[in-house]
């Protein structure tokens, strides 16, 4: 404590103004001079004590820095009392909070990000090495033509596989970091619908699916088409992936004063109980995913909606097909 300058100033200070009030009641009155010198003495005492027991405070908090410091956070320094010291503790305790909190999401992060890259690893893993099978048949003289080009055939399939899922990994880290920029514009779900649909028409007709579209053409909604367009292709992948031949797909959509509202149905196998609540996470596959499926789609749709305010939401009752529900909610 004596060791601050601003301490040893002030006790100077006092003990100099004592001596001289002592002294100078003491040349008036012996005895009333004595009385002084005992209370003034008392007082400085008593000063000394409570910046004492503040200095040891000041100490206590000193430490609790040091230990937060080190990555502890489970000590409670709240204090009700009144006094700028008490509002102090509380006001550290709460930058506490937050960095408990902040350390909390940090380790959660870290371990999404270690998840991520097995998944990505497994995932790339399995097409890199039929590949590199392939290959090594092609290598030999004996091959016929025939298996030639079913090898070459299967190649180009894989590297279409990752081609599609590094592309999608690489939307999904724009949004989750920050840096994909979502436009609010209006969007006509008619042209969206056809957008979407542009590139799974093939695959619709190969299987010989009825499509059915139902909605106005006024319908709208405030977002960005482009990748709301992404999110519904992956929906409508999943559709037409699980829809046996000649099934049926159903998009219907409408618009009210709270929200627009798209509907994605199909005839298909449906989802079991157990896989349901798990469909939007990523690199998640259920029992009845089919061999080539990588469990990213639906998980970026469901990305990308939530991230424009909106909600994915699905149900499906096994053997009885599955409905998808995209709301966007009026701003």
């Amino acid at each position: 404590m004596f060791r601050n300058r601003g301490i040893r100033k002030m006790l100077v200070s006092m003990v100099g103004i004592a001596l001289i009030g002592v002294l100078v009641i003491a040349w008036i009155n012996l005895c009333a001079g004595i009385v002084a010198f005992f209370s003034m003495s008392g007082l400085i005492g008593i000063s000394l004590y409570f910046n004492r027991q503040r200095y040891k405070e000041i100490e206590t908090l000193s430490g609790y820095l040091r230990t937060i410091s080190n990555g502890q956070y489970s000590l409670d320094i709240r204090d009700n009392e009144e006094g700028e010291l008490s509002i102090l503790k509380n006001e550290i305790y709460k930058v506490t909070l937050m960095l408990s909190k902040q350390s909390d999401y940090l380790s959660q992060d870290k371990k999404r990000l270690a998840d991520a890259l097995s998944d990505i690893s497994h995932q790339l893993k399995t097409p890199l090495t039929s590949m590199l099978v392939m290959i090594d048949l092609l290598s030999q003289q004996n091959l016929t033509e025939e298996k030639r080009m079913e090898f070459t055939g299967n190649i180009e399939k894989q590297l279409e596989r990752m081609d599609w899922l590094l592309s999608s990994l690489l939307k999904l880290s724009k949004i989750d970091a920050g840096t994909a920029i979502f436009k609010k514009e209006n969007v006509v779900v008619e042209d969206l619908i056809r957008e979407a649909l542009a590139p799974l028409r093939i695959p619709i007709e190969l299987k010989n699916q009825e499509l059915l579209i139902t909605g106005g053409k006024e319908v709208t909604f405030l977002g960005d088409q482009q990748w709301t367009s992404e999110a519904l292709i992956n929906i409508l992948k999943n559709c037409i992936e699980h829809t046996p031949e000649e099934g049926r797909i159903g998009i219907y959509y409408k618009e009210n004063p709270l929200y627009t509202e798209m509907l994605i149905e199909d005839t298909g196998n449906g989802i079991s109980k157990e896989d349901l609540p798990n469909v939007f996470k990523r690199f998640y596959r259920g029992k009845n995913a089919s061999e080539n499926s990588i469990g990213i789609g639906l998980a970026m749709a469901h990305t990308i909606v939530e991230s424009q305010q909106g909600s994915l939401d699905v149900k499906s009752e096994e053997g009885k097909g599955t409905q998808f529900t995209i709301r966007f909610h009026k701003r």
